[in-house]
């Protein structure tokens, strides 16, 4: 079982920067695959970024690929996701995810724990 609390998400301007953290319990979580999704609103959820649990590979979808990074720090148990260059279409409610078992994936039901979500807002 992992627990995921998010935290980070506030108000910025469109062009400024953020960095999301997503902190997991368990002793595990180093055997994880964790990705960040996020769902604005009338919108369905969205893949953002994954990160293998070793941190070696990374994946990321079009839409943040050059701006947004994914990292992970096994030994704080947190995965985090810098946001730099954010556009107002990145509002979104952000969610830390976990998958228990297999490689990185874009997909939203491969993954089996869910943080809360945190908010992010971009004004133009």
């Amino acid at each position: 079982q992992v627990q995921l609390v998010e935290s980070g998400g506030r108000l910025v301007q469109a062009g400024g920067s953020l960095r999301l953290s997503c902190a997991a319990s368990g002793r595990t979580f180093s055997s994880y695959v964790m990705g960040w999704f996020r769902q604005a609103p009338g919108k369905e959820r969205e893949f953002v970024s994954a990160i293998s649990w070793s941190g070696g590979s990374t994946y990321y979808a079009d839409s943040v690929k050059g701006r947004f990074t994914i990292s992970r720090d096994n030994a704080k148990n947190t995965v985090y996701l810098q946001m730099n260059n954010l556009k107002p279409e990145d509002t979104a409610v952000y969610y830390c995810a976990a998958r228990g078992s297999g490689r990185a994936t874009t997909y939203s039901y491969d993954y089996n724990y869910w943080g809360q979500g945190t908010q992010v807002t971009v004004s133009s």
